[in-house]
């Protein structure tokens, strides 16, 4: 009675170890243990008008100072040159925007801007900044914003999310090149409290935009005086509610509140320590010995072990694991080369008996979340498509296929995914494929300068909208790191962002990504990941939201006796 009541009875442990081939050991040894007890696969559900929380309605502890496992080394702290979750995460924390985020919702409410008027047309935005301090205690003023903005843009500055301001009049023509007079761009301080900002075109999500780490201000003594080196404690100046105060490498990073945040008076956490902690275990043996009240994100392989521990979260996330082909190099520049990996790679096999944390098979790339959007789907899973499709290709049961590099940065979870679809495309394709590992700044590094031939890669979300997954692949964008270009993709993404009523607007967006993930595939999804994170019971102002985005001001520590 007990192993047929079990998750995966017998019988088809022996269906799956044929299915999948050598690397079912691993599976059988996980699939026939009890899955781990998750709640359903619901986004929580609040009201836009939800007011902003007030943590001040329980004792609080005397001493607030909240660790947390951020998971990886941070590649920079130039919110123009960031692009990864460990550093956006700690953004949150040193830098605001015009806008913030509520941390339920995730809906735009007054930052640094306390009010905004938007012309009849949608094209021009005019923000009231309120008075506000850099950490230094210098006045932060509209000029900060032009300063950063326009720096972001500059093409010297190879900022990878420049194409997010490209919404701006002149933004494009100024980042490639063709203009070269910041002048002409549509950004303009009216004084010192009066930021006026003229769009391209309507932009439905614009105020979710200048909530984004892109748009923060960055102060133009402080780069001035320390050129490179001004993300260094010590030289940085932020204007969030915590500022640097120490760096060491591969360790931590601890911030303090900045006394002089504009809302100072809300944030009650007095530091903060950021671990650079990648191995799962040690992080998991920190929090049982409530050493860290926080980690980010569980990996995969420890879900059944985090799902017992006080304080596991569960939620539905607003992002997609695939991988990405570097199109530029040999067989992976063919189509059905691309097509044929995708179609010998079983997503639903990883999903469910490698991954065990309620991740979905992904055949698309923008994630079915997204109210009003239904995402076209890639190929199924289909081996026989698969290996005549690299037959057409010049390589029949994979003879002449050179061996490839698949890469991925340090997690027990990549490594496990990379595993299983090396050995899918050497059962089904014939082909060789090398495992490479990298750690967090050298494997941004690689993706960054297209070097690698195949490459692991997440993307969360920046706003709640299928743009974000999509427009980053047109031709030149700074999160592409693919190769590839299509001007039909280009021009769907254009039409899209200039087109008004939002079911012709989607149905463009539909028709670029059946080109992304149907056609061309330059990538190749695999699952939309869930969050899975453990926050200790006493942390408040922690919420379950679709883009794992927890602001720091509304993060206070409950007194033992509240817990």
């Amino acid at each position: 009675m007990a192993a047929k009541q079990g998750w995966l009875g017998a019988a088809m442990a022996l269906a799956v170890v044929a299915l999948l081939g050598g690397w079912a050991a691993a599976l059988l040894a996980r699939s026939t243990q009890p899955p781990p007890p998750l709640p359903p696969y619901d986004i929580p559900s609040a009201s836009r008008d939800e007011p902003l929380p007030d943590p001040l309605d329980v004792p609080l502890a005397k001493r607030q100072t909240l660790v947390f496992n951020n998971g990886a080394e941070p590649e920079t702290l130039d919110p123009a040159l960031m692009t990864g979750v460990p550093e956006m995460t700690l953004a949150l924390a040193l830098f605001e925007g015009l806008t913030s985020l509520h941390p339920k919702t995730l809906v735009p409410v007054p930052g640094i801007a306390e009010r905004w008027d938007l012309s009849a047309d949608g094209r021009t935005y005019v923000f009231h900044l309120r008075p506000s301090r850099w950490s230094d205690g210098s006045p932060l003023t509209a000029h900060d914003f032009v300063y950063a903005w326009r720096r972001t843009l500059e093409p010297a500055t190879n900022a990878k999310y420049a194409y997010q301001l490209y919404c701006i009049a002149g933004a494009r023509a100024f980042n490639t090149g063709t203009l070269t007079d910041p002048a002409k761009l549509g950004l303009r301080a009216l004084d010192d409290h009066t930021l006026e900002v003229r769009l391209d075109h309507p932009l439905a999500y614009f105020l979710e935009l200048t909530a984004f780490a892109t748009f923060a201000p960055v102060q133009r003594q402080c780069l001035q005086a320390h050129g490179k080196q001004w993300t260094r404690p010590g030289k940085l100046v932020g204007n969030g509610p915590f500022a640097l105060a120490e760096w060491r490498q591969q360790d931590v990073i601890v911030l303090k509140k900045n006394p002089h945040f504009w809302d100072a008076a809300r944030v009650r956490l007095a530091e903060i320590r950021a671990l650079a902690i990648d191995d799962a275990e040690t992080s998991l043996k920190k929090y049982r010995n409530d050493e860290v009240h926080w980690i980010r994100s569980v990996p995969t392989a420890k879900v059944a072990a985090a799902a017992g521990l006080q304080g596991f979260r569960y939620s539905p996330s607003l992002a997609t694991y695939f991988y990405r082909f570097n199109v530029t190099k040999p067989p992976l520049d063919d189509p059905r080369v691309r097509k044929a990996l995708n179609m010998a790679v079983d997503k639903a096999a990883i999903a469910r008996y490698l991954l065990r944390g309620g991740q979905r098979p992904a055949r698309s790339f923008v994630p079915p979340l997204l109210a009003g959007y239904t995402p076209p789907q890639g190929p199924p899973h289909s081996p026989d498509t698969a290996r005549r499709l690299l037959a057409e290709a010049g390589f029949p049961e994979g003879r002449g296929f050179p061996t490839l590099q698949l890469l991925y940065n340090t997690s027990e979870s990549h490594k496990l995914i990379a595993e299983a679809i090396q050995h899918m495309w050497h059962t089904v394709l014939g082909i060789r494929v090398e495992l490479l590992n990298q750690e967090w700044k050298v494997y941004m590094d690689s993706l960054s300068h297209l070097d690698y031939d195949i490459a692991r890669s997440s993307w969360v979300g920046d706003y709640a909208d299928p743009n974000t997954f999509l427009d980053m692949f047109v031709t030149g964008g700074g999160n592409n790191r693919t190769g590839w270009s299509d001007p039909r993709y280009d021009a769907l993404i254009a039409r899209a962002a200039r087109e008004v009523d939002p079911p012709r607007r989607f149905a463009l967006l539909q028709q670029a990504e059946r080109l992304l993930v149907a056609d061309a595939m330059p990538i190749l999804p695999i699952h939309f990941t869930v969050n899975v994170y453990l926050v200790h019971p006493r942390v408040l102002g922690v919420y379950n939201n679709a883009r794992n985005v927890h602001p720091f001001r509304y993060i206070a520590i409950a007194a033992p006796e509240t817990q």
